[in-house]
Order: structure tokens, then C-alpha cells, then sequence
């Protein structure tokens, strides 16, 4: 959403970011969180987040010691974690671009974490200076601090909601109190879906979502899939997080565009979705992307 945080930032580009993790052997202990006033009194200091986890590896600040301890934990395990981070955010500009070119001037974005640079109301004003945005979260860091930078904005909205419950933040009280849902609405569902556990029926949230949305609509997704041991390992770390990780493989993937005709190139690497040449190469990330019009 908006700037990047203060103390924070710099775009989005092929160098490491300002904190890029140290090699084990210089890593040094940091003195415990005191809690800040950007940080709400339920948030607990002692247990990493996901929002937070991946506001870190971007370049944010954002975070909490034990969001950095667990990000470098996992930069053991998949020293790319970084880059992937940024390749996830240069598809979301990308496809939100595209989108905008469609007509497109309505969006739903679902988990978008903490505000940081590139956020989809700066990339859709670029082409549809009108743009509405919705951002929902359940991290209250997430929301809390989007809200604050963005309470001038009259055509955006930060609301609390869990992708469990879409219905608690889709209609009035909730994203319809800005966005119309009776005109095409972009949903945005950047590696958020993989936090949803099997047990909690990923189809039928889908579906929920789906039956709201106005012919013309579309669904920009990316979910993570785990093909090799590092990204296992990985996964088995976010168990001990509020947030476990369910990794999918690519079919069961595509199940979730369900009545979503997907647009070319389909479902890819993020990092092949419309890529824009020239530039360095990229990573190709354990994970799929695509974008889907109902």
C-alpha cells in the first residue's frame, strides 16, 4: 500500500535489499522487541507472522526479532526466500497493470500484508487514476499501519478480515462500503491461499468469493507449491507459526481458478507471467501465478 514505511525501503531491483541476511557465522544477537507504538497491544512480540515475516524480506521494518530470527532461519533452507519475495511483487505490478489496461478499476486485494513499495493502488493509478482498492488483512500490523497511511485516500479502504470468512468482509461494513459489486472487481490472492489449510476447504472459500463477483471480474492468484526438499523443510517450518504452510502441487492449483477462464500464458512461474524484457535473469519460484476473468 502506498510508501514504504519510514526507515524502510528502497524499490524493488535485482540487488540484495539494505538488510539482506548475513551468512550464519555473522549473524549477532539482537536485544529483545520493546514494543513500538505502530504495534497494537494484541500483537505478540514472541511469535512470528507471516505478514510480518515476509514484510522483512522485502525490506520493511515492519517486523519483530522473531520475524527476522525465523526469516533467516528460513534463508537456511532456501537462501533465494528474498528474491522470490520481490519476484512475487514484480508479478503483482505487473498484473495489475494488465488488469487496469482491461478496464479494470475495482480491487480486492486479500492478505495484502504490510504497506510497502509497489502496492496495487500506486500500480492501477498509473493507468486508472480512479482506482478503488480494498485491502484486507488479518495481521493487525498489517492493518493498523495501512490505515494510517492511507486515511487521507478517499478511494482506498484497510480492513481486517480472515480469507476463512470472506463473507464477513465482502458485503456492507466491509469492502462493499467502497467497491461495487455489481461492475467488475479484480481479487488479488498473493501468496495467501497456501495458508489455507486443506481442513478449511480452499474450493468452497474460492467459490464464496467467486459467487460474489460480477461477470468480467478477475482473480490474480499466486500460491506456493513445494517440489523440492528446501521448500518441504520449509513448510514444516511454518508449522510451528500461526500460520502453517499448505504447500500444492500445480493441479490442485489450478482447481482453485474454478470457473475462471485462465488469460495467456496460464499458470506459471510468477516470474514468466508477461515477463518485461530487458532485465537480469530471474528466479523461477516454487510456485505458480496466473490470472483468471470470470
Amino acid at each position: 500500500m502506498s510508501v514504504p514505511p519510514e526507515g524502510t525501503g528502497q524499490p524493488e531491483q535485482a540487488g540484495q535489499p539494505e538488510h539482506a541476511v548475513p551468512p550464519e557465522d555473522k549473524w549477532q544477537p539482537e536485544a529483545a522487541d520493546v514494543r513500538p507504538e505502530w504495534a497494537p497491544l494484541t500483537v505478540d512480540l514472541d511469535r512470528p507472522s507471516a505478514a510480518r515475516v515476509w514484510d522483512f524480506l522485502l525490506g520493511g521494518s515492519h517486523n519483530f526479532r522473531v520475524d527476522r530470527a525465523f526469516a533467516r532461519e528460513m534463508m537456511i533452507q532456501m537462501p533465494d526466500a528474498q528474491v522470490i519475495a520481490r519476484e512475487n511483487r514484480a508479478f503483482l505490478r505487473r498484473a495489475v497493470r494488465f488488469l487496469s489496461e482491461q478496464g479494470i478499476t475495482q480491487f480486492l486485494d486479500i492478505g495484502s500484508g504490510i504497506p510497502t513499495v509497489g502496492n496495487v493502488h500506486e500500480a492501477a493509478r498509473a493507468v486508472r487514476p480512479g482506482a478503488r482498492v480494498v485491502y484486507v488483512d488479518n495481521d493487525p500490523v498489517a492493518v493498523t499501519h495501512g490505515s494510517a497511511l492511507l486515511k487521507d485516500d478517499p478511494n482506498t479502504l484497510v480492513i481486517e478480515g480472515d480469507l476463512g470468512s470472506p463473507g464477513a468482509f465482502l458485503g456492507a461494513g466491509g469492502a462493499a462500503d467502497l467497491l461495487d459489486f455489481t461492475r467488475p472487481v479484480a481479487v488479488l490472492l498473493l501468496a495467501v491461499m497456501h495458508f489455507v489449510p486443506d481442513s478449511a476447504d480452499p474450493a468452497g472459500i474460492m467459490a464464496q468469493i467467486r459467487e460474489r463477483l460480477a461477470p468480467g471480474s478477475y482473480l490474480v492468484m499466486v500460491h506456493g507449491s513445494a517440489e523440492t526438499d528446501a521448500h518441504h523443510a520449509v513448510q514444516e517450518m511454518y508449522q510451528r507459526t500461526p500460520t502453517a504452510l499448505t504447500m500444492r502441487p500445480r493441479a490442485e492449483i489450478l482447481r482453485l481458478f474454478d470457473g475462471f477462464e485462465l488469460v495467456a500464458p496460464g499458470l506459471v512461474s510468477p516470474s514468466d507471467w508477461r515477463p518485461e524484457p530487458p532485465g537480469e535473469p530471474v528466479l523461477k519460484s516454487p510456485g505458480y501465478a496466473g490470472v483468471g476473468r470470470l
